[in-house]
């Protein structure tokens, strides 16, 4: 009776992992366009595009790349963030149907025009659905010094794709 307690903890904790290996697009990549709404988007135009390569095997050393239709990222590597790892911020969840959260660093080709750093936040979600969700993220408004509505400064960027796999290499 003793040798089933450890089959029946390997079971258990093998249910947990998680098979990410169907997101690795091999030559494929997800694409899809900015939502449309204003409330969530800053910063990219309607209609934007944004592409998506992935090795599932290599998301904590060489996950992918992105790119951008208005050519702010070039086939920019997705750079990990080692700590995350050993952090709680691994094992982010929010909304339903994500089987994963991943946050990277992808350093824009195209400068932005105030000058601070060209780092974005960029966060992917792998849906139960087979698509994977990208929020990429990068500052945010100055607060007005003057108490007005209106701020100015710093150029943030805040936009949410929904990218389904295509197949061949991305087309722009």
């Amino acid at each position: 009776m003793s040798r089933a307690r450890p089959i029946v903890l390997f079971v258990v904790l093998g249910a947990g992992c998680r098979d990410l290996s169907g997101f690795t697009t091999a030559g494929d990549h997800f694409e899809g366009l900015v939502v449309a709404g204003d409330f969530v988007r800053a910063g990219v135009d309607a209609g934007t595009s944004l592409c998506l390569t992935i090795d599932a095997n290599h998301l904590q050393d060489d996950p992918g790349a992105i790119s951008m239709s208005d050519g702010r990222f070039e086939t920019t590597a997705l750079r990990p963030i080692p700590q995350i790892w050993h952090d709680p911020l691994s094992t982010l969840s929010f909304g339903e149907g994500r089987l994963k959260n991943l946050l990277y660093v992808a350093t824009a080709t195209a400068s932005f025009s105030d000058g601070k750093s060209d780092d974005v936040l960029a966060v992917l979600s792998l849906m139960q659905s087979g698509h994977v969700e990208a929020r990429l993220i990068r500052g945010a408004p100055d607060v007005p010094s003057d108490g007005g509505s209106t701020a100015t400064g710093t150029e943030n960027l805040f936009a949410v794709f929904d990218l389904t796999r295509e197949p061949g290499p991305c087309s722009f």
